[in-house]
């Protein structure tokens, strides 16, 4: 039996929640929803550019962590809670692939989120060599 490997980056805020930030299965990183809490656990709240900006960061600090990187990305879902962001979040997603290969990607307008300023949350699975 594959045994997981539970992925924690030092210097990250630990949320409160029953979850781990990722779960390593073989090759294969799982990442759970990444909400914008700096490392401080500090939230910027109503600036979405700020808060897509550093869910992007975490998530890259959890795939170099884990042996990858966003070229490893296979499947990415995205949560945003106000329709006018997506423009904003395709501009700084986009710019996390260079080479304009990107992932699978789902992206759904959501009612809420489990904090009540989260602007999005960002989940994804990677394919690690």
């Amino acid at each position: 039996m594959t045994p997981l490997e539970h992925i924690h980056v030092p210097g990250q805020f630990k949320v409160a929640a029953p979850l781990s930030p990722a779960v390593k299965v073989g090759n294969l990183l799982y990442i759970s929803g990444i909400p914008a809490y700096d490392e401080q656990g500090k939230l910027a709240i109503g600036d979405f550019t700020a808060q897509m900006t550093q869910v992007m960061k975490t998530i890259t600090e959890i795939l170099q962590h884990a042996g990858g990187g966003w070229d490893r990305v296979a499947k990415v879902n995205v949560l945003l809670t106000r329709r006018e962001d997506f423009e904003e979040m395709n501009r700084i997603y986009a710019a996390h692939f260079p080479d304009g290969k990107y992932p699978a990607r789902t992206t759904a307008i959501v009612y809420s989120l489990p904090r009540p300023n989260f602007l999005l949350e960002i989940e994804c699975v990677a394919v690690l060599a």
